[in-house]
């Protein structure tokens, strides 16, 4: 039998599933897993230092593995990276799933992330790649969500309880 995650948190880089994640693991009482951090702490360098240096096919080869890594192992709240959706057999594993998409515009986006080079996808242009990213991804995220927070103008407090009240879930 495998563990099967309380929450699973997708959506674009920046939306804040670090800081939610974190927030809502400490409110339900159980462990908090993002899959950016295990991908570093196993790799022993940065996701952009593994897009420079092998490009993005092999990054998400990776990426696929430490999802399903998580997913099959983590009981808790689990962060995935923002482009962990695009793969089909991910997907597939998160449907029947606790899947919160934190949602966010693109001036909110620009605001947090700052759209800085440490963000790959983002190096040239970043509104506009921030955009067509999401036009990309959006339905993804929405496919196979549970249920949609929008985190805009909201306190990571305000986001989480939102994210709880949308799942039914209490306060441990």
């Amino acid at each position: 039998m495998s563990a099967v995650p309380v929450v699973v948190l997708v959506g674009p880089m920046g939306v804040g599933k670090s800081t939610v994640g974190q927030l809502l693991a400490e409110r339900l009482g159980v462990g908090y897993r993002d899959t950016d951090d295990d991908i570093v702490a196993e790799q022993g360098r940065t996701i952009a230092e593994i897009f420079v240096d092998e490009g993005e096919p092999a990054f998400r080869a990776i990426e696929k593995q430490a999802v399903h890594r998580a997913l099959a192992e983590h009981d808790g709240v689990l962060a995935l990276g923002g482009g962990s959706i695009l793969d089909e057999d991910t997907r597939a594993l998160l449907l029947g799933q606790q899947v919160v998409y934190l949602s966010m515009d693109v001036e909110e986006a620009v605001k947090r992330t700052g759209l800085n080079a440490a963000r790959p996808l983002l190096a040239v242009n970043p509104r506009k790649q921030w955009r067509d990213l999401m036009e990309a991804r959006r339905h993804l995220y929405e496919g196979i969500a549970t249920a949609v927070v929008a985190t805009d103008g909201r306190t990571p407090e305000e986001v989480t309880q939102a994210a709880l009240d949308a799942l039914e879930l209490k306060d441990a």
